[in-house]
């Protein structure tokens, strides 16, 4: 373990830990606006696209390892996982269950928050989150599917950022 972090309390521990979520979202979002600058919007969703679908599934596979999940830790797998996610402990994130799925809500995001707080449109996330939360859920169990519930621009539900709900494939 690094020597620092050893000394450090638990309560200094959580506050690192969501220190590093912020600042993870904070890279991302410098990162993909100088793009978006750059080459325009549409060229850097297909970066983006590309870079959360490959994050999506190595943070899944780390966590999966974190928490020793097993081969195929199914539904409830994935509802221990995503608490931990570095975007549930940055956002005001909400994982739910249900009859044969898990929901999880991003409640209020950070991303969209400092967009309109900059004066600039709101982030197309459905076309990143299309790839990411699916990734994310094959990093746990590749038994997993996932359905966009509601994301900008395609908002069904006004009382959050974006849901999505997983189920398990059963062959």
């Amino acid at each position: 373990m690094n020597e620092a972090l050893a000394h450090l309390s638990r309560e200094q521990l959580e506050q690192l830990a969501e220190a590093y979520a912020k600042n993870a979202i904070a890279l991302d979002g410098v990162w993909f606006q100088a793009t978006e600058r750059d080459v325009g919007m549409e060229a850097a969703m297909r970066y983006d696209c590309e870079a959360w679908e490959r994050f999506g599934l190595t943070e899944a596979r780390r966590l999966k390892a974190l928490l020793g999940l097993g081969e195929h830790p199914g539904l409830d797998g994935l509802a221990a996982a995503l608490p931990l996610r570095f975007q549930s402990v940055a956002n005001a994130c909400t994982v739910r269950r249900e009859e044969g799925a898990v929901v999880y809500r991003i409640e209020t995001c950070r991303v969209q928050q400092a967009r309109h707080g900059k004066g600039l449109g709101y982030h197309p996330c459905k076309q990143v989150g299309v790839v990411e939360h699916p990734a994310f859920a094959r990093g746990i169990d590749e038994r997993l599917a996932c359905t966009c519930l509601s994301c900008y621009p395609d908002v069904t539900d006004d009382t959050c950022s974006c849901a999505w709900r997983f189920t398990l494939r059963v062959p």
